[in-house]
């Protein structure tokens, strides 16, 4: 009897962005939930010079730990390079020799070059299934600025907020309209990376300096006193509806808000299901399946609200590969509605397989 061939997964992280780390970890959570009998890991790193290696598959290798973050070099594996529907490594002493092809490519990459598109078009091109949005939905969910405005017009709910395109700053006009304090940030990033809030206009240009480090395009988005409420969507099986996840909410009891530390290094809190009222909760739900397809996604996504004491709702964000630490909201509210991590990954895959390539 035959044993059927496993399925070849490419797993892709590191890359570019500030978010080099993060997707470490996350590939690594990945790794470590693939069924080794239906599943063939390959994992590839990318460098944040932008090298492709064939990287160790260790989930130990790719964890944080304590405050040391994990990383991709040129000397953690062999090069790599990309055909039509091949992986293939340059070997100095072998010249090149092929991976025998992927069945699909899982791109765990936060940030710029990973989640904006720029991954998604290159598979596209190359003809390989891939998990996740395709290139305009991880665009326009990257940017910040064109998500809020997708969002308006399918009548989901933004805060205040404006746009700072390069060398423009905020002009008194705005700064009336939208108070203090505000949170600067740049429009193309994640991982709360770049992000100041700023309580005293004095502070403003320095807080922009630093959201230009990331991209030259900032927004500036007037604080909104609520409860962080976030929520995961999965695409449906088979070609049907996306689903909704059980809601949590995030609690940052010693932090003055949800930054880099307080996600990944210190520690949060967080409720699942969230304490809400069950019209809220139906509320939130409806939001983030009609914010994943106003923005015509795919695969998954993560997206964050916040509900202010009145009961209103507003977007904060939605991220097409959201984190899949351990400790990330995405896999853990998936954990709570009864769907455990390595199933999860398994739907992924399975339904990148179903929809193939082309546009989706």
């Amino acid at each position: 009897m035959t044993t059927p061939r496993k399925t070849r997964v490419a797993i892709v992280f590191g890359g570019r962005s500030t978010e080099h780390a993060i997707s470490c970890v996350s590939a690594g959570a990945i790794l470590g939930a693939l069924d080794p009998d239906q599943y063939e890991a390959v994992p590839v790193g990318i460098t944040r010079e932008g090298r492709w290696v064939l990287a160790a598959g260790d989930p130990a290798q790719l964890a944080i730990s304590g405050t040391d973050l994990p990383e991709i070099t040129s000397s953690s594996g062999d090069s790599l390079v990309l055909a039509a529907g091949e992986l293939l490594v340059r070997d100095p002493a072998e010249g090149m020799r092929d991976l025998a092809g992927v069945d699909v490519v899982f791109p765990v990459l936060h940030g710029a070059y990973g989640e904006d598109g720029t991954i998604q078009g290159m598979l596209e091109m190359a003809g390989i299934p891939y998990v996740g949005a395709n290139v305009f939905a991880s665009a326009a969910a990257m940017d910040k600025e064109f998500t809020k405005k997708l969002a308006v017009v399918e009548g989901i709910p933004v805060g205040p907020y404006a746009v700072l395109r390069a060398g423009v700053s905020l002009s008194e006009a705005d700064k009336e309209r939208l108070g203090l304090p505000v949170f600067v940030k740049p429009s193309r990033a994640g991982s709360s990376t770049g992000i100041t809030k700023v309580t005293d206009w004095a502070d403003l240009d320095a807080a922009i300096a630093t959201a230009r480090q990331i991209d030259p395009k900032v927004l500036v988005e007037a604080a909104i006193v609520g409860r962080e409420i976030e929520c995961g969507v999965l695409e449906g099986e088979n070609g049907g509806a996306p689903e909704a996840s059980l809601l949590a909410e995030i609690h940052v009891d010693d932090a003055d808000w949800y930054d880099f530390e307080t996600k990944y290094l210190v520690g949060s809190r967080y409720t699942i299901p969230a304490d809400l009222s069950p019209e809220l909760t139906k509320r939130v739900r409806e939001f983030a399946l009609r914010t994943f397809t106003a923005l015509d996604c795919a695969g998954l996504a993560r997206v964050d609200f916040f509900v202010t004491e009145s009961g209103e709702i507003f977007l904060n964000e939605i991220n097409t590969m959201p984190g899949m630490t351990p400790t990330s909201m995405f896999p853990q509210m998936w954990a709570a509605t009864g769907l455990e991590y390595p199933k999860v990954v398994d739907r992924l895959i399975r339904t990148a397989l179903h929809r193939g390539t082309g546009l989706h």
